[in-house]
């Protein structure tokens, strides 16, 4: 897995890097939900008190789901995370995103399928624990 540059990228001024190489991939992934992503958006996110954005490019990853006014990524994670080699590309990613300022909030599938009512309600504290930006 590659390792990414990260900087101090953490101030009001800063804009989140965008790839627009990324758009046709995110749109696509739009299109064709996962269930667990699915599931999330249609009985959750959709209807958030804040604006969520689903398959956001930031830098040069796409982000499952993406609130800018909480900095806040939710990523639902399916098999491929839980491999030596997926650990270890969602913590450098993780670590990046939160370089920008942001906070990442991880579920797995089976969470979302299975326990929709605790997730609902791990997105909803940490909501309220967050401080609002401005613009978002």
């Amino acid at each position: 897995m590659p390792i990414f540059n990260k900087g101090n990228l953490n101030n009001s001024d800063f804009h989140l890097p965008y790839n627009p190489q990324l758009v046709s991939r995110a749109k696509q992934l739009r299109q064709n939900p996962t269930p667990a992503e699915k599931k999330l958006w249609q009985g959750y996110l959709r209807t958030f008190q804040f604006r969520v954005l689903r398959q956001r490019p930031i830098n040069h990853f796409i982000v499952d789901f993406y609130c800018a006014a909480l900095k806040l990524v939710i990523e639902i994670d399916g098999e491929s995370h839980f491999t030596q080699q997926g650990r270890v590309y969602d913590h450098q990613r993780t670590e990046i995103l939160e370089g920008y300022g942001l906070s990442v909030l991880r579920f797995t599938n089976d969470a979302v399928l299975n326990d929709f009512e605790a997730v609902c309600q791990k997105i909803e504290y940490i909501s309220s624990q967050t401080p609002l930006q401005k613009g978002g």
